[in-house]
């Protein structure tokens, strides 16, 4: 049996850095350049015929799904944005919107239905078939920016990638699309853009104290199953509330994981704090559209919030009964 100074050095001295295949990398860089030149492409009817919806209707036409690769791409909407926007306009389900997007014409629907999120396939397809569906996205990508439900739905970073300056390959527009390409990741791990923030300053409001880490007898007894919580009313020592709280725009496979350990948050919770009540702040689109992972999750709690306005209020109603309860 190698020992693990052998084991670890070859990790350190045999490493590869970046892996890559040669194959791979040639068919990929064809694929990139096929985007690109499709993009160019667009630039120049844009330039020839004005930026107008007939010209980009008549381009998704024509090249399919790389065309909605290239306006995703100068737009710096990522395939997964546009997926969860679709399938939140399909909930809402507003008359307007949907004169706007053309629904009747490429979803048959019920209104007591529930959505189900399309898989990128189903999209690529209606692109390639669909004349409405192909005007559904040039509207959106038109008058997205000023519509006012899209204006509600979207923070202002994503909303602004709505923009006709894009579309008509404005150079600032398109610094714009490369500045806010390179920030995104490091915007949604801003805590000042955690929803979070909004439990802190209701808190706060209500004079209520609160604090964030490992609950004592946690560390004590349970220390590998343990986790840190979001927020424990009023302290670590004799917790009340415990509050646990999960905002996602994306979907991932952790959701699952993230599931199972929350339920198992749980039992630990009713062992050690049998009185202290466990919820959960559970919300965002990422959610909705893995339902069977949320109906795990909302079982580990006692009670479930959003961060719907409403939702606020029944919570501060909620934390305002238990403490005078007690």
């Amino acid at each position: 049996m190698t020992n693990n100074q052998a084991k670890y050095n070859t990790v350190i001295y045999r490493n590869t850095f970046f892996y890559f295949d040669d194959e791979f990398e040639e068919n990929y860089e064809k694929y990139i350049f096929s985007i690109k030149e499709t993009i160019i492409y667009l630039k120049n009817e844009v330039h020839n015929s004005g930026c107008t919806k007939s010209v980009f209707e008549c381009f998704l036409e024509e090249k399919g799904i790389k065309g909605l690769k290239a306006l995703l791409a100068i737009t710096g909407i990522s395939n997964e944005s546009l997926k969860r926007l679709i399938t939140t306009l399909r909930i809402i389900n507003n008359e307007e919107l949907n004169k706007l997007l053309y629904r009747e014409n490429w979803e048959s629907y019920n209104s007591d239905g529930e959505i189900v999120e399309w898989a990128t396939e189903r999209i690529y397809k209606l692109v390639s078939e669909n004349v409405y569906f192909r005007k559904c996205l040039v509207n959106l990508f038109f008058e997205g920016s000023t519509n006012e439900l899209i204006n509600k739905l979207l923070p202002t970073f994503e909303l602004k990638k709505f923009s006709l300056e894009k579309l008509s390959f404005d150079m600032n527009a398109m610094i714009d699309t490369l500045a806010r390409y390179k920030e995104k990741g490091s915007r949604a791990a801003l805590k000042g853009n955690n929803p979070e923030i909004i439990i802190s300053r209701l808190l706060e409001k209500l004079e209520v104290p609160f604090e964030v880490g490992d609950l004592s007898e946690l560390v004590k007894n349970e220390n590998i199953k343990k986790r840190t919580m979001d927020f424990i009313i009023p302290d670590k020592r004799n917790p009340m509330i415990i509050i646990e709280s999960s905002y996602l725009m994306t979907t991932s496979s952790g959701q699952g994981d993230k599931s199972k350990t929350e339920i198992s948050i749980k039992g630990l919770i009713k062992k050690h704090y049998p009185q202290a009540k466990f919820i959960g702040f559970i919300d965002g689109i990422g959610w909705y559209v893995r339902k069977e992972d949320l109906k795990r999750m909302v079982s580990a709690y006692e009670d479930v919030f959003t961060f719907h306005p409403e939702e606020m209020s029944r919570f501060s109603a909620f934390v305002k009964d238990i403490l005078n309860d007690r």
